[in-house]
């Protein structure tokens, strides 16, 4: 009949995650700030992609842990994580086996519960700065943060969650960022500080140091 709903259980809606930002949109974000010019639109653009791709990936570790978004409403569905368990949502009635949302995160890069902590802060922080300057500084701490691990303190870029590419890719991506006498104070110097972590997690998987400038 016309006019009537589409029972939302019927909706074949499937969990939908932001993807990870290109290479060429953020290299063109910092040639541009080597110049001391500030791009208020190509910054917002970077940013916000950024802040919706670290909300994904703390949806998925939420929903890892029992507690997963309902990707029609926005609502939570708790849930044992059993592979056949069916989530249904309590405010919209959408349904999913955790199988096929379990499967939706996978192999997307998508996991990171040491990195929690890192993107929560840019989430809570990238929307109330002040300025151009102050988003360029939370964009740029946010690249050059680290996957940790309390016996050998930093593994692997952050970054390889947010950019575009396989995992030497972005690392090779980090490492040849423009910076200038025009760079946003601090930025070079927190590049310096990423290239001797980077080099040290790269000695201990037995690889070689970054080159150096």
């Amino acid at each position: 009949m016309r006019g009537e709903r589409t029972p939302a259980t019927s909706r074949e809606v499937g969990p939908r995650w932001a993807g990870r930002v290109s290479q060429q949109t953020i290299r063109q974000l910092y040639e541009t700030d080597a110049r001391g010019v500030y791009d208020e639109e190509l910054i917002d653009d970077v940013g916000w992609a950024l802040y919706a791709r670290c909300q994904s990936l703390l949806e998925a570790e939420t929903a890892r842990g029992g507690k997963a978004k309902c990707h029609q409403c926005g609502g939570v569905i708790s849930h044992t994580g059993q592979r056949e368990e069916v989530l249904c949502c309590p405010e919209c009635g959408w349904t999913i086996k955790w199988d096929a949302y379990f499967k939706s995160i996978q192999h997307k890069q998508l996991s990171g519960p040491d990195l929690v902590g890192l993107f929560t802060q840019y989430v809570s922080t990238f929307p109330a700065a002040a300025g151009a300057r102050q988003k360029m500084l939370h964009i740029d701490r946010l690249l050059h943060g680290f996957h940790w691990s309390v016996a050998t303190g930093p593994r692997r870029p952050a970054a390889i969650n947010l950019v575009e590419g396989r995992l030497s890719e972005v690392i090779q991506f980090l490492d040849t960022l423009t910076y200038g006498r025009g760079s946003t104070p601090g930025a070079r110097k927190r590049h310096a500080a990423w290239r001797k972590s980077m080099s040290d997690a790269l000695e201990s998987w037995g690889g070689a140091r970054l080159d150096c400038d």
